[in-house]
């Protein structure tokens, strides 16, 4: 049972006629009569193993989009139901009118809307809704939890999807450049032409030769379609803000805007998200659309509190590409002993493919290092001075074995590793 504000403001008026008339005397009639009326009115509610509730679901929505989560009511009494409902969606669902009245006749259904405008990404839900059946005087109702279970899956947004174009015309420029500097005589076939002294003859296309009565050769170019494999670390490291930002979400971000652009550009994608088990993996050989395999496969991606397992990421790499493949790293510069995990294990994958590791940087770190203008001021510049004198540290070491290392704060990530991408392309190191 749920009393209204209507019956709170009944018993303060019943406070008059007590206070004009004190005694207990008095005090009794007007709580018999409050008490007559609240059962009275409940008595006249609909019973509400009369009341049914379904839910449509959802479905999926990007972060920082909307959807619309309907209920429908269905009243078998034989009153009308005078409802009040609240759907118990999470917090961060954003629902913008859980609580809702409606009256819905005898025999009949009435749909509630939801709106949700998540402000986390993951799965979220709903668990009940809970139903208050008020009497025709709306002074007290029946109330009961109904089970009502629905899913929201919110994908990542995709923010850095505004650079895809301006990188894709730089791919395309590739197109009509010469061949890539590469060593060797390629393995894609190019074009047919004449013989000429100093050709291999393992290089003459017989049958091309039969037909023109002249000896042909066929020219090759190296491979431009590559293997690009990115592992995202959802470790420990992954769970600090930066930027009001989770550094995962970073790098979901520049994973999909380098997924998406390797993709265009005629190369295999694989994707993975490791920490000391494989927690995602999606990828260009499967059917259908690669953009909503990485994103269905990202949305429910949270960084566990645990130490990523280094010693595993080679055979994690070696699981989804055994030849030589572009293979980024998206972790953290500064987290934990680089020594023991992310060197030594870039340099190992380096002796087969081109690697690079990309990395969050700290905006905060530049701004402490330029504010000095009182004694804690100047401790947190100093701070913040080794800080990025680490990270100087670890990048040169990294680009000393051979690796690419992209650092770069929140917002110029994705497209610096994109770049990155294009420069590795253009220079045919892919």
């Amino acid at each position: 049972m749920a009393i209204s504000g209507r019956f709170v403001l009944l018993a303060l008026l019943g406070l008059v006629p007590a206070a004009l008339a004190p005694g207990w005397q008095s005090a009794t009639v007007v709580l018999l009569l409050l008490a007559a009326a609240a059962l009275l009115d409940l008595g006249l509610a609909v019973p509400l193993r009369h009341v049914s509730v379904q839910r449509s679901e959802p479905g999926s929505v990007a972060l920082g989009g909307s959807a619309e989560s309907v209920l429908t009511v269905a009243n078998a009494g034989r009153r009308a139901l005078r409802g009040l409902f609240r759907d118990a969606w999470q917090p961060s669902a954003g629902a913008q009118n859980p609580r809702q009245r409606l009256l819905v006749p005898a025999g009949e259904r009435r749909r509630m809307t939801v709106t949700l405008r998540p402000t986390r990404r993951g799965q979220l839900a709903a668990g009940h809704v809970t139903v208050r059946a008020f009497g025709p005087l709306g002074l007290a109702a029946r109330q009961r939890t109904l089970p009502c279970p629905g899913a929201l899956k919110v994908l990542p947004p995709f923010n850095a999807r505004r650079h895809l174009p301006s990188k894709l015309r730089q791919l395309r420029e590739l197109d009509g450049k010469a061949a890539v500097q590469i060593r060797g005589a390629g393995t894609e076939f190019d074009s047919l032409r004449d013989y000429v002294r100093g050709d291999d003859v393992r290089s003459i296309d017989w049958r091309a030769t039969a037909r023109r009565s002249a000896v042909v050769v066929r020219t090759w170019r190296p491979e431009r379609d590559r293997r690009v494999v990115i592992l995202l670390d959802t470790s420990r490291t992954a769970a600090a803000r930066i930027a009001d930002e989770p550094r995962l979400d970073t790098g979901i971000e520049a994973a999909l805007l380098l997924a998406v652009l390797a993709e265009r550009g005629g190369d295999r994608v694989d994707f993975l998200a490791f920490d000391r088990m494989l927690r995602a993996r999606a990828g260009s050989a499967a059917r259908g659309n690669l953009l909503g395999q990485l994103v269905q496969a990202m949305a429910p991606l949270a960084a566990e509190l645990i130490e990523l397992d280094w010693t595993q990421i080679t055979a994690q790499v070696r699981s989804v590409s055994a030849h030589r493949s572009l293979v980024v790293l998206l972790t953290a510069l500064d987290g934990g002993a680089p020594e023991e995990g992310l060197l030594p294990v870039a340099a190992q994958l380096a002796q087969q493919h081109v690697v690079v590791v990309a990395s969050v940087r700290d905006p905060m770190l530049g701004e402490m290092q330029r504010e000095r203008s009182s004694a804690t001021g100047v401790f947190r510049a100093a701070a913040a001075e080794r800080a990025l004198l680490e990270r100087d540290a670890v990048s040169s070491q990294l680009r000393q074995a051979g690796v690419e290392v992209v650092d770069a704060e929140p917002a110029q990530l994705p497209p610096a590793l994109a770049d990155a991408y294009i420069r590795l392309k253009a220079a045919g190191r892919l």
